[in-house]
């Protein structure tokens, strides 16, 4: 598993961009595909992901629904069309910081 701090600038776009190829999800539901997806290798705890949730809920980039079971509630997240504009940016931007990093610790071989 990655430490906190590698993986802390990452979370916001990993979440947009799963919640957006989803339609929507809920989060434990968002928790688990990224402990899936990632082999284990990242662990998103609900003080990470509801604080960010939140604050793209508050920025208009998600919308809310909630959908009873049973006597439960459960709040679905979905992009919003403003949304689908914030995920193509921070896809771009994390490729290529991505990109950056393998300049760094991927160097090619001078000839």
């Amino acid at each position: 598993m990655y430490s906190k701090e590698l993986t802390k600038g990452t979370l916001q776009p990993i979440i947009l961009k799963l919640i957006s190829e989803r339609d929507q999800m809920y989060g434990y539901e968002i928790t688990q595909e990224v402990k899936k997806l990632t082999l284990n290798k990242i662990d998103i705890s609900e003080g990470a992901l509801y604080p960010i949730l939140h604050k793209l809920e508050a920025k208009g980039t998600l919308e809310t629904e909630k959908v009873f079971i049973g006597k439960r509630v459960r709040k679905y997240y979905k992009v919003t069309s403003e949304g689908k504009k914030a995920v193509e940016e921070v896809t771009e931007e994390i490729n290529n910081f991505i990109a950056t990093l393998n300049l760094i610790f991927n160097p090619k071989p001078i000839i």
